[in-house]
């Protein structure tokens, strides 16, 4: 049978662009081997969410006082925390279903091969069946990196996925990489009351984030008991009868920690092996699939989205790039950009991030000035975030004003990054900003104050 359009990979670039391409009209079929929605749904955004929520309603029900309110007896129930985590996974991925049923898309769930390529026609099989498409969109995804350290068994250790499953709270957790991940199952267990341990080999947690902004959210995690060791490199893992021992060089000294459960979080990796891109000539590098401003590969007719580029490890940018490749499939001009993709990280509190900090700016050599703001300059930051710090930081380009990034610690800053990426695809300069009304009393308002700190 011949289709418009076959997916590998209900992540949220397939199913976006399965979603997205059926509402076209095009004849789309989708192969999943897995659970319907990918990592973000099953094992990543949506899971680790939900329990950073829980954590935060904790944190503020064990602050209460501050708000003048008498919890004198608070508790929680581990596993019914996980089981309603289960339960909103298991809610959205029936939605998607409804998403593809409603726009006529084929889900196969099986593993799939890229048989060939016969004239315009891409071959894909499971097996005895075979199909044929006119495009195939490449959705893969990634998996977790697994270093190579000493000692270091996979079946003693927990990745994402893993840590996910577990059923009871451990007292101790060594988490190995201070990136995003690592840094919210960092926030959501020692909220929990676990012993947090995180080892990162960068001299700062979270690689690539505000330096200043970083640091903040470090000494509040450092509040709730957990231990950083930083510019530190893990060289072996011994495991005990109840625990494991992280062993680390930093700076010439040798540090010794043991905890009940390992996390590893050092980085994911393409999916780009077992499903016969050899069989057409999709072209790899790096461990990736490269694509152009259209999504396309080297081959004709051949697209690929979402973290199998290596472009950006964001379901948001995943989605976005399904989008785009569909679009050019269905005759519709579009291209993709990076200059605007928000990213978040959901610890409490939060950090929002968008466009380039002062230490890109810096490295391309870009002229910019700064203006920044303690987050206090918001009526509401207050009146919702008794006792917290925060702070917004704009980056401008220093000649027009240009918006170039802006960066944000506090709660609730994921709601409202969203706003300064559209005035950053706009153009908008510190001086458009000055004239648009914010609602009043909004955390958003910052936005307007930080502009006029200039």
């Amino acid at each position: 049978m011949e289709y418009d359009l076959g997916i590998i990979g209900a992540g949220p670039a397939g199913y976006v662009a399965a979603e997205r391409a059926g509402h076209a009209g095009l004849k789309v079929v989708m192969f999943e081997k897995d659970n319907i929605g990918g990592v973000c749904l099953n094992e990543g955004c949506i899971p680790t969410k939900t329990l950073l929520y829980v954590a935060k309603l904790y944190d503020n029900a064990k602050n209460s006082e501050l708000y003048g309110l008498q919890c004198k007896s608070i508790s929680f129930d581990f596993q019914q925390i996980m089981k309603r985590k289960n339960r909103v996974v298991r809610k959205l991925r029936g939605g998607v279903d409804v998403k593809m049923k409603t726009n006529n898309v084929e889900v196969v769930k099986e593993h799939v091969t890229i048989d060939g390529k016969e004239k315009k026609l891409i071959r894909l099989s499971t097996g005895n069946n075979k199909w044929e498409c006119k495009n195939i969109l490449i959705s893969t995804g990634s998996l977790p990196v697994i270093p190579p350290i000493k000692g270091l068994k996979r079946s003693e250790i927990c990745t994402n996925k893993e840590i996910l499953e577990i059923e009871n709270l451990p007292e101790s957790l060594i988490i190995i990489g201070g990136g995003a991940i690592g840094i919210e199952f960092a926030g959501f267990f020692s909220s929990m009351g676990t012993k947090v341990s995180v080892f990162e080999i960068m001299p700062e947690i979270l690689p690539g984030t505000d330096k200043e902004i970083a640091g903040m959210l470090k000494k509040e995690l450092e509040k709730k008991g957990v231990d950083f060791y930083l510019n530190s490199r893990v060289k072996e893992i011994k495991s005990g009868k109840d625990a494991r021992i992280a062993i680390a060089e930093s700076e010439g000294k040798q540090i010794e920690v043991s905890a009940e459960t390992l996390l590893v979080s050092v980085g994911r990796e393409p999916v780009i092996k077992g499903f016969g891109l050899e069989n057409i000539g999709v072209i790899t590098e790096k461990g990736r699939i490269p694509v152009d401003e259209k999504c396309l590969t080297n081959i004709p007719n051949v697209y690929a989205a979402g973290d199998v580029t290596g472009k950006s490890f964001l379901a948001h940018t995943a989605s976005r790039q399904g989008e785009v490749a569909v679009n050019n499939i269905a005759g519709v001009k579009d291209l993709m950009r990076y200059n605007a993709i928000p990213s978040v990280i959901y610890t409490n509190p939060e950090i929002a991030s968008v466009g380039i900090n002062e230490e890109e700016a810096q490295k391309r050599n870009i002229k910019y000035k700064k203006g920044s703001l303690p987050m206090a300059y918001s009526g509401r930051f207050i009146a919702e975030n008794e006792g917290k710090n925060g702070l917004i930081k704009i980056i401008a380009g220093e000649k027009y004003g240009e918006i170039l990034g802006v960066h944000m610690i506090g709660n609730p800053t994921s709601e409202i990054i969203y706003g300064v990426a559209a005035m950053i695809e706009a153009e908008l300069r510190i001086k458009d900003i000055r004239e648009i009304v914010f609602p009043h009393p909004t955390v958003s308002e910052i936005i307007r104050e930080a502009v006029f700190s200039f």
